[in-house]
Parts: C-alpha cells; sequence; structure tokens
C-alpha cells in the first residue's frame, strides 16, 4: 500500500470481494484455491453478516434463531462438520393446537415414534399417504426434477399434491412459516421442494459455539490478512473501490457480496427483491424451571409466532450452568407491548408460568430472507458490467445453501470471463 500524494492510499489485489457472509467468503476461498490474491472488506466488526453470534453473560445468542442443515452440497463440500461439534434438533416438532399438542416426526428417523403418526392423531390417512408420497419423490428423485418443474406457490403446490387445508392449516403452514418466513406460504414451490429435499437428507443442528462457527471456519481457512473488518466501502470506482475513510483499493474486479440494499446501492440499476424481517426474543431461567425438556421446535397452530425451542436442550453451550435459554421468534418488528404478549402466549404453549422468565436479548433482523414469489429463479447471473459481479442468497434461494452456492457461481464467472480460466472443481 502505498501513498498517492492526493490524501488517499491505494492497494491491488485480483480481486475485491466485499462482504464477509457466507456467499463472499466462499467467493473469496474459490479465488484463493484458483491462485487469485482477494482482499474481503467487511464493514462490521465480524464474518459471517446475518450468521453471526454474541456472547452475554454466558449465554450465547445468535443473531436471530438459525437452523444449520448438514445434507446442503455447499456445506459438504466446503465445511468440517465435525470441528462444529454439532448438535441435533428432533427430527421432527411439536404443535399446540386447540386440544392439546402434538408430535409430527419423521418416523424414518426415530420409528418408536410412529403411532404419533397413525391416523387421526394430527393428520387422516389420506393426507400422510399424500405426504408420503410427496416426501418421497423429494427425497429419492433427481434435483433436476425440481429444477425443471413449474414454479407455483408452496400452498398451491400442497394442494396439488392432494394434502387437505386441514394439514396445511395444523402443521405445514405454521413449520413452513418459520422456514421461508411467509405466513401465508407464497414462497416458490421449487424452492419448498429442494428446502423439503434437504431436510428429509440431513439433519437439522446447531454448531456447539453457536450459528457464527460456520461462518468463522471459512474466514479461519482464508490466508492471514485476507479479510478487512470495519472497513466500509462507500462506492465502487473505475479501478476498484473508494473506502469510507477517503482511501481507495484496486482490483481486476470486485465482487459485490452484502445483503440486497447495500448491493443496491453499490451498483445502481440492480434490481433486488423484497425481504423479509423477523425478530427473536431470548428469555432465561433457573434449570428448574426449563419448561421443555427436549431438544423440538414447538409451533403454535394459530401462528401467534413462528417457533419457540429450548436451545440449551440443544446445545447445553448456549446457557451457562444451571440455567437454560429460550428462543422465540415472530414475523416482523419488535413493537410496542409485543414482548409481554409473546410472554403470554408462551405460558400458555408450554403450558408454564413464563412471569419470571428473565429477557436476555431481542434481535430484529431486516432483510433476513429474500421474498421467493414464484417463478424464483434458483440461480442468476453474477455479472452486473466488465469486472463487476454480484453474488449472495438474494441472487439464488433463501438459505445456507443459496448464500454458498452464489459466491461460488461469482468466482466461476470472474475466474472464466476476467482471468480466462476456472479450475473444472470450482
Amino acid at each position: 500500500m502505498g501513498d498517492h500524494g492526493d490524501g488517499t492510499q491505494r492497494s491491488r489485489s485480483d480481486v475485491i470481494v466485499i462482504g464477509a457472509g457466507l456467499a463472499g467468503l466462499a467467493c473469496a476461498a474459490d479465488l484463493r484455491a484458483a491462485g487469485r490474491t482477494v482482499q474481503v472488506l467487511e464493514a462490521s466488526d465480524g464474518v459471517g453478516g446475518r450468521m453471526r453470534t454474541d456472547r452475554s453473560d454466558g449465554f450465547l445468542l445468535d443473531r436471530g434463531f438459525q437452523v444449520f442443515n448438514t445434507s446442503y452440497p455447499q456445506v459438504k463440500r466446503r465445511m468440517r462438520l465435525r470441528e462444529l461439534r454439532l448438535r441435533p434438533f428432533t427430527p421432527g416438532a411439536l404443535v399446540h393446537g386447540a386440544t392439546g399438542r402434538s408430535r409430527f416426526t419423521d418416523p424414518t428417523r426415530r420409528p418408536g415414534s410412529a403411532r404419533d403418526l397413525l391416523p387421526g392423531r394430527l393428520a387422516s390417512g389420506r393426507d400422510l399417504l399424500a405426504l408420503g408420497v410427496l416426501s418421497a419423490r423429494d427425497l429419492l428423485g433427481p434435483v433436476s426434477a425440481i429444477r425443471r418443474g413449474a414454479d407455483r406457490t408452496t400452498r398451491t403446490a400442497l394442494a396439488g399434491a392432494g394434502i387437505s387445508d386441514e394439514l396445511t392449516e395444523a402443521f405445514l403452514r405454521p413449520f413452513l412459516a418459520g422456514v421461508f418466513l411467509d405466513d401465508d406460504l407464497e414462497t416458490s414451490s421449487r424452492f419448498f421442494h429442494l428446502v423439503w429435499r434437504s431436510m428429509l437428507r440431513g439433519t437439522q443442528c446447531l454448531p456447539a459455539a453457536g450459528i457464527g462457527a460456520v461462518p468463522g471456519q471459512l474466514a479461519a481457512r482464508l490466508p492471514p490478512g485476507t479479510v478487512c473488518q470495519e472497513t466500509p466501502v462507500e462506492a465502487l470506482t473505475d479501478t476498484g473501490v473508494l473506502l469510507a475513510d477517503g482511501r481507495e483499493r484496486a482490483a481486476e474486479a470486485v465482487v459485490v457480496a452484502t445483503g440486497p440494499a447495500a448491493a443496491a446501492r453499490l451498483l445502481p440499476g440492480l434490481e433486488v427483491a423484497a425481504t423479509r424481517t423477523v425478530t427473536t426474543y431470548y428469555h432465561a431461567m433457573p434449570n428448574a424451571m426449563t419448561p421443555l425438556r427436549e431438544p423440538t421446535l414447538l409451533l403454535d397452530e394459530r401462528r401467534r409466532f413462528l417457533n419457540t425451542c429450548v436451545l440449551s436442550e440443544v446445545a447445553p453451550t448456549y446457557a451457562p450452568a444451571g440455567r437454560s435459554l429460550v428462543s422465540t421468534s415472530v414475523l416482523g418488528g419488535d413493537t410496542p407491548g409485543r414482548g409481554a404478549t409473546l410472554l403470554s402466549d408462551l405460558a400458555e404453549v408450554y403450558g408454564t408460568d413464563t412471569a419470571s422468565w428473565e429477557p436476555v436479548s431481542t434481535y430484529t433482523v431486516e432483510g433476513a430472507l429474500p421474498v421467493m414469489s414464484p417463478p424464483w429463479p434458483l440461480t442468476r447471473r453474477a455479472r452486473r458490467s466488465a469486472g463487476r459481479y454480484v453474488c449472495g442468497d438474494h441472487r439464488a434461494t433463501g438459505s445456507v445453501q443459496g448464500a454458498l452456492a452464489s459466491g461460488a457461481r461469482a468466482a466461476r464467472e470472474v475466474l472464466n470471463e476476467v482471468f480466462g480460466r476456472g479450475p473444472e472443481h470450482l
């Protein structure tokens, strides 16, 4: 880096990646694997984007409730899963309804729970058959069939598969609302089938050190000095980028790997999807007052919240000794009085007194997921103009797989179009 006499400083690399979320880290890793020099410029004080974990008084607090799926192809390719010390959720969920609590589980994972799926307990025999056929097709069929299939709303696809409104309202709508942040099941059916396939094939879990361990592992495998934190980019220039502090950094190519709002600011004219907001409330209590002693998602048939669970039952590392941690997520922001109303709802759903639950923290995540209305393209071209590229889950699908795959695509395009080669493995 040198001073050019005009008050600015310049530093050159082959590629600058703006943003150290999953997409940016994946892009940087693939570029480095191809022998290119890369700088990753991150505006915040840590890597991960929306996938970060804070520590507070012995608690691990993910920035919004998240679940890690082991079956995603990009996860299998990139992650050293054993190092994450993954802790699984129960394969299924509990649903609180007017007649009490019902369990919906995958009998192929827990054969002893098959009795919970007997016709009449949560669904009719016809519904169970229809859902079984849909699941078998998604689990065993080629993924290309899903990608080529007609794209409709998820609700329309469920109805077309012969699943009744009763089962949809009792379980699928409450469950999928938490997956898509979409209370009306208007999300792309192609994306639904891909997610359903991944759930059937993989394990839903959390790293013992919090969800932030996932991007942390990716960043740690880059050469020292590759990621520059607290380095916000003000604008793209003809030769690279202009930083907020007035310095310039030059590169042959720039990849914008931020969220959609920042990407639209840096790349004028870029069309970005609308996004959804979610708020997660964390509450603590002594172990003796733990409201549910199993690592299971609890849903509400009335959809007063998206989901709730005792995180310390999933991963005991999420709470200090002698304490339990409950996570509950709702659509939208933290409006006045919402926290108090939520505690009342949780008292009913958990069947316990929540008056003494201690608020630990509240996270509102704006732009948590893109609105993926059909027809939704499962991938998009990364190139915007000569030497300028964009990636992120908003350019693919709102998932870990989507973010990583979008970053990988951007790297391939940069290598092919700017440097004239792209290794077969990328």
